[in-house]
């Protein structure tokens, strides 16, 4: 066998036998899938990291049965941010049971929303273990049902030190399917309906469901972490500005939470077309931790 042969043969050997996180490694940042248990059942998802993070987050999925959110993922690691993203129990490689309305079940009972609060709580763990700089503050990044999971879980890890809320409800969840039930997915409901009369149905109107309510305002009053909530006006899925009048509530309060109203927008706020809501996130990240780091390099 002569040498030019030989040469290639031993590349080729070395190719089938790396291992696959190297092919899916970029001039921007690395993705390597991860596995980690909670409360019984095998999770999996997966960490996108750029070479040097300034901050990491865990994505806390809406309520829908959604894999790992890459796309996201991908969109934060070449910002700067290390996620770890991962499938809902019981949807795709996660193992456990999927709660929720495809599958005719109540996935906002307290039971099951402090179950998935674990679930991310092990997820920040996992991610903390992946990062070479153990200072680089960690928080959560969410959607819709995350409104009531991120409070929860911050509650649950004092590690946890900022939060992103992309339309995710302030209010109980009892107010929340109130709301929800009222504008009964019609995309036109604003354009015949004020504020006052959807508040008015969110307090008042009787439950269709009976289950004890799970009030964030619970978690929310016992945290001082920096927390940014992203509304859009047009939202049919939470009532924005009963969910604005609490967070204003909190900031008279002293407490450390901020908000941005998009009138054009609705409830999907973090991927609507329309990028301003997550290049605001973003800006607010990196001023948010690098305040964190002056504060812990002052100590």
């Amino acid at each position: 066998m002569n040498n030019n042969l030989f040469s290639k043969l031993l590349l080729w050997l070395l190719l089938i036998t790396l291992p696959v996180t190297v092919f899916s490694q970029s001039t921007e940042f690395t993705i390597q899938d991860v596995k980690f248990e909670s409360q019984g059942v095998t999770l999996a998802g997966s960490i996108i990291k750029p070479e040097n993070p300034f901050a990491a987050v865990v994505f806390v999925h809406g309520s829908d049965p959604v894999k790992r959110e890459m796309a996201l993922a991908k969109r934060l690691a070449k910002e700067g941010i290390a996620v770890l993203t991962y499938d809902k129990r019981g949807v795709g490689e996660s193992g456990g049971v999927y709660v929720g309305p495809s599958v005719g079940t109540n996935n906002i009972d307290s039971t099951n929303l402090n179950l998935l609060s674990n679930d991310a709580n092990e997820a920040v763990k996992t991610l903390q273990t992946y990062l070479k700089n153990k200072k680089i503050p960690i928080g959560l990044i969410g959607v819709s049902q995350a409104g009531w999971i991120i409070p929860i879980t911050a509650n649950k890890n004092p590690q946890i030190e900022f939060m992103v809320l992309f339309s995710c409800p302030t209010i109980t969840t009892l107010e929340q399917l109130r709301f929800q039930f009222y504008t009964n997915g019609n995309n036109n409901f604003w354009e015949n309906h004020t504020d006052a009369d959807a508040i008015e149905h969110t307090k008042n109107d009787p439950d269709k469901y009976q289950f004890e309510a799970t009030d964030p305002k619970n978690y929310l009053s016992t945290l001082s972490i920096p927390g940014l909530w992203l509304f859009g006006e047009k939202d049919i899925q939470i009532p924005v500005k009963l969910c604005i009048e609490q967070l204003n509530k909190f900031k008279v309060k002293g407490k450390p939470f901020e908000y941005t109203l998009f009138s054009a927008l609705g409830h999907n706020t973090v991927f609507d077309n329309d990028t301003t809501p997550f290049d605001i996130s973003i800006q607010w990240i990196k001023q948010k931790t690098l305040n964190l780091k002056k504060t812990k390099s002052s100590k």
